[in-house]
């Protein structure tokens, strides 16, 4: 079974799989990890329902699953689903979204 469908985010809540750091510069040269500094972009894997307004209409994530986030440097609560990290951001610290 996915993991996805063993965790599901509540309200606001998204959960991401942060892209991997380059190992490799674009000459070949082999990168350290502390050089390789902390990666900001993410691709949304589970999103939750979204939260309710004052008054009581559930507002909508306007992230969708697939889509490729940016992310603020610290933050976040990290999950271990099957043997892998994920993060959990609400919404609201999402920056923003790549478009295709």
């Amino acid at each position: 079974m996915s993991a996805f469908r063993k965790f599901l985010p509540l309200f606001d809540r998204v959960l991401v799989e942060r892209l991997v750091a380059e190992t490799v510069t674009k000459g070949g040269i082999m990168l350290p990890e502390k050089s390789q500094g902390k990666v900001l972009q993410a691709t949304v894997m589970a999103v939750g329902p979204g939260a309710r307004n004052k008054n009581g209409e559930l507002q909508p994530v306007n992230v969708k699953v697939g889509e490729k986030v940016l992310l603020p440097e610290y933050g976040g609560t990290k999950v271990d689903l099957d043997d892998k990290e994920y993060y959990l951001f609400r919404e609201g610290d999402i920056l923003g979204k790549y478009v295709d």
